[in-house]
């Protein structure tokens, strides 16, 4: 009789379970593909004297569409979640510039729509006090801050871990002089505001040798991380935008963002040329660099306009 319970309960089980997968199947049955979808957009400060816009950047997408739950927006670097189907989206590259959106409206059980805009946008974002304090008015030279605990630090670039942990270098502080073993500390900097307005930037290394971090030392076949022979490409452009990174507000960064032209970099090679600025004064510069083979590592610089000297 008790073997029999558990048969009659058994067979209870199953049939609940068989019928809940002919309920599912019948449901699944009934999904629909968003259909009729339609995007507008409109360039903030866009008239007939200002045919790209304000200078800021920012666009207004609006999108429907019949059977929508909701919208997200692609602009190919990151996808932005907007159940309303309203987004506005800020470009920041300097100049005019065409960039494409691609817009899903997302149905029941993730079905999908989209199509794709491209919009040609104005961004004149500058931040004149940087270009002085990075260049003293005229040319200024940046070296590696080696006494300072944590000029090289690293932590994490996502929100998986504690509240504020991606905004400072959590995971690994160097101690002061740790590379002293590589040729890391001959570097040096030099920001030059040119005649034009415009901002160089210049990576110079007397023994000809750049750091590269562990992962692509492995990937260029080199061994681990340390000094290598690296072919340095002379004065660069340096252009500046908005910050948008996950640390930006949270970190009361300065909100400016400095690009090097010909995947130039400071001094720490980890494949990207995109540095945000989180402090910048008369002799403090730090900043932030998301590697490029492993955006979960944000790593940490800090400079200082007078080269500090090992005591002996």
């Amino acid at each position: 009789m008790k073997n029999l319970k558990y048969i009659v309960l058994l067979a209870g089980f199953f049939a609940v379970v068989l019928s809940g997968c002919n309920k599912e199947d019948y449901e699944l049955k009934e999904l629909k593909k968003p259909t009729n979808l339609q995007v507008t957009y409109t360039i903030v400060g866009q008239d007939s004297e200002h045919p790209f816009g304000d200078g800021s950047g920012y666009v207004e997408f609006v999108a429907t569409a019949d059977n929508a739950i909701s919208y997200y927006f692609d602009d190919g670097k990151d996808r932005y979640v907007e159940p309303s189907g309203k987004y506005t989206a800020q470009f920041s590259d300097n100049g005019v510039n065409t960039y494409n959106m691609k817009i899903y409206a997302v149905g029941t059980g993730g079905l999908t729509s989209s199509v794709l805009e491209s919009v040609e946008v104005l961004s004149d974002f500058n931040d004149p006090e940087a270009v002085q304090l990075l260049t003293g008015g005229s040319s200024k030279s940046w070296y590696w801050a080696a006494d300072q605990i944590g000029h090289l630090g690293l932590g994490p670039n996502n929100f998986d871990y504690e509240p504020g942990s991606w905004t400072w270098a959590q995971w690994y502080q160097a101690a002061p002089w740790e590379k002293i073993e590589t040729t890391m500390y001959d570097d040096k900097f030099v920001f030059t505001l040119q005649d034009n307005g415009d901002l160089t930037f210049e990576h110079l290394n007397p023994t000809g040798e750049a750091f590269i971090q562990g992962l692509y030392a492995q990937e260029l076949g080199l061994g681990d991380e340390g000094s290598y022979p690296f072919e340095f490409g002379g004065v660069k452009e340096v252009f500046l935008s908005p910050s948008n990174s996950i640390a930006t507000v949270d970190g009361n960064y300065r909100g400016t963002t400095m690009t090097y032209s010909g995947d130039e970099f400071m001094g720490f090679y980890a494949g990207s040329s995109v540095y945000e600025i989180i402090e910048v004064s008369e002799s403090i510069l730090k900043v932030r660099m998301v590697q490029a083979n492993e955006p979960l590592f944000a790593w940490y610089h800090t400079f200082t306009n007078v080269k500090p000297e090992q005591k002996k």
